[in-house]
């Protein structure tokens, strides 16, 4: 059982709190938040993985380019791989369809020299269009 699965009351008004999203850095955050007062709670494991998104995303990584077949491939970190598997865990729908996602198609750019990038969200696919 999910401590949001029930009521929750204001510290402030003692009036029972509504369910919302917060939107933070690309994540849908669990919360309640009073009408009245404006007081917002954010679920505990939502604020766990913002802090595990926080501590990854900051962090450089240092993979091997192999060969495989005819292509070259890297490895993803199993700590970026368990994170973005984990967002699917008690997260909305989008996320859940973003991991499924992720699962079938990565898009890879050259951004520039000496610079690749690989999209994971297939929301995104019109942002390479133009060569950006």
């Amino acid at each position: 059982m999910d401590i949001f699965d029930n009521k929750i009351l204001c510290k402030n008004c003692d009036r029972e709190m509504t369910k919302t999203l917060v939107h933070r850095n690309g994540l849908d955050l669990r919360a309640v938040i009073c009408e009245k007062c404006g007081e917002k709670i954010i679920h505990p494991a939502d604020l766990n993985k913002q802090e595990r998104f926080n501590d990854l995303r900051g962090k450089t990584f240092s993979v091997k380019l192999r060969m495989v077949g005819n292509s070259h491939a890297i490895s993803i970190p199993k700590e970026i791989f368990d994170f973005m598997n984990s967002l699917g865990n008690g997260m909305n729908e989008r996320m859940r369809r973003h991991n499924e996602e992720m699962d079938r198609m990565v898009r890879l750019c050259l951004e520039d020299f000496g610079k690749l990038s690989l999209m994971f969200n297939s929301e995104d696919e019109g942002d390479y269009e133009d060569g950006r």
